[in-house]
């Protein structure tokens, strides 16, 4: 019979092939398949701090910010020296846009790495984005006294010059007309007039200003009707669904469920075409807000950056306050349910409490509304915490009680990067639908969207592969100190 030391040394060199595994699977980008190649090496031999701070890399990888931070702090706990372990909690509230959280560790990377120079250079640029912050929230005036931006701006004042030749709004329609030309500008890397762009976004926020927070949609019988999931500032990915799908009208209208900038470099080509198609008929193009039309994200995943070199600083005001418009979930025919994130912390929410909700405001750490938008679904039943740190994970029994309570059929929702470019989950009654193919340039997923036909209602999954793109890294336009951990 084998001694127990024996066992414990087999158990440290099974652990350590498996971390190559690992190793590899991560070099690959298959970040969920090394996360599971570190959870058996952890099984094994749990007192090795490489292998936490590993998979919290790994979980950074896939947005799994909160369980990141969790292994990032184990890592740390198993040897308060060891730097990598504070320098992924560091990156992960980074991410989350936690600066000061992250300040904590990369000062302490630096005590325990003195003389590394890429430490050194992390909190420096760690340390400016904090007096940034604190500098923003001392001139900073409050919500109630805050102007809003877009009565500040005077169409008229503003001239389109002679030698302009792109897409211009004759008189007051926005034809479909303009909105051909202005893709296929956009296509060709030719940017709006800053006029016609200030037009269709505050004519769009009059449209979504009108609406409620929980939006109904009919489709008659004989229609369908299209959901397409997170497209992150992926234009030309966005031009292939209108190929494979046509564009948005009366007959063929579309929703897209949120998370339409942020990461892509062509975010602002994104939103201004989707915008245009909202202003050209209402109907034909339905939209939700994801977590990512928020200020916070914008500011560290690219958007903000973006709107400064491609428009103005006056936009990004003004982007910030049209998103705060954005429904939160919409219903089609009374029976399917969709929104960007998930569900909720408590059963019992009927569509009248979101409906109620008062979603004229930068999103909220916790509540219904932090829900809609953050949460992801679970294989397990009941809840947990959410592997992002923000909202909640949920179970098939959570979806079915929502769905019994409120007369639903089905749950569609977003948010999460998939393989085949949809899920489904929940013994059929939940979908997720992501649709940015190639996301970031780098895990290989293919992206897909949902249409729906009445009567019957039933999802038809069509996916498609990423389409070529000029020259311009995702990420482009993101704050320095996040490219850097990239």
């Amino acid at each position: 019979m084998p001694s127990m030391a024996a066992e414990n040394n087999s158990n440290v060199s099974l652990a350590e092939q498996i971390k190559q595994q690992a190793n590899e699977a991560f070099k690959a980008n298959k970040f969920a398949q090394a996360i599971d190649l570190y959870t058996k090496a952890i099984e094994l031999n749990g007192e090795n701090a490489v292998y936490w701070a590993n998979r919290a890399f790994s979980h950074t990888k896939l947005e799994e910010y909160g369980s990141a931070i969790q292994d990032a702090s184990k890592a740390v706990e198993i040897d308060p020296k060891y730097s990598k372990g504070y320098y992924r909690r560091g990156a992960a509230y980074l991410a989350m846009g936690k600066f000061k959280e992250a300040l904590k560790d990369f000062q302490q990377v630096k005590r325990i790495c003195p003389n590394d120079p890429d430490a050194s250079k992390k909190l420096k640029e760690c340390e400016k984005a904090v007096m940034k912050l604190k500098f923003e929230e001392a001139i900073s005036a409050p919500t109630s006294k805050q102007q809003s931006v877009a009565e500040t701006i005077d169409l008229r004042t503003i001239d389109v010059e002679p030698q302009y030749a792109g897409a211009r709004i004759e008189g007051d329609v926005v034809t479909l007309e303009f909105v051909k030309k202005m893709m296929d500008d956009f296509k060709n890397q030719k940017m709006l007039h800053k006029r016609y762009a200030f037009e269709i976004v505050l004519r769009t926020r009059e449209i979504l200003m009108a609406l409620p927070s929980l939006v109904d949609v009919n489709v008659p019988n004989g229609k369908h009707f299209t959901v397409c999931g997170d497209v992150h500032g992926q234009f030309y990915d966005l031009l292939n669904i209108f190929e494979l799908n046509g564009l948005p009208s009366a007959d063929n209208p579309y929703l897209f469920n949120g998370d339409f900038v942020d990461r892509g470099s062509f975010s602002v080509e994104v939103i201004l075409t989707l915008f245009a198609f909202k202003c050209m008929s209402p109907s034909a193009i339905h939209l939700s807000r994801g977590n990512h039309e928020s200020k916070s994200m914008n500011k560290i995943y690219g958007f903000e950056g973006e709107v400064r070199s491609k428009l103005s600083d006056k936009f990004v005001e003004l982007f910030a306050e049209v998103f705060c418009y954005l429904p939160l979930a919409h219903v089609i025919n009374e029976k399917v349910f969709v929104v960007h994130g998930g569900l909720f912390s408590t059963d019992g929410v009927k569509l009248s409490d979101i409906r109620a909700i008062d979603r004229f405001c930068e999103p909220p750490e916790e509540g219904l509304m932090c829900e809609i938008l953050w949460s992801d679904p679970q294989p397990n039943p009941g809840r947990g915490p959410s592997k992002r740190g923000v909202g909640l994970s949920f179970g098939g029994d959570v979806t079915k009680r929502f769905l019994k309570d409120n007369n639903l059929d089905l749950v569609v929702r977003s948010h999460e990067v998939k393989d085949e470019g949809y899920e489904i989950e929940h013994d059929g009654k939940l979908i997720t639908v992501f649709s940015a193919p190639n996301y970031c340039d780098q895990m290989g997923n293919k992206g897909a969207f949902i249409r729906f036909e009445a009567p019957t209602m039933e999802p038809k999954i069509v996916t498609f592969s990423a389409v070529p793109h000029p020259d311009v890294k995702p990420m482009a336009y993101a704050s320095n100190f996040l490219r850097m951990f990239n």
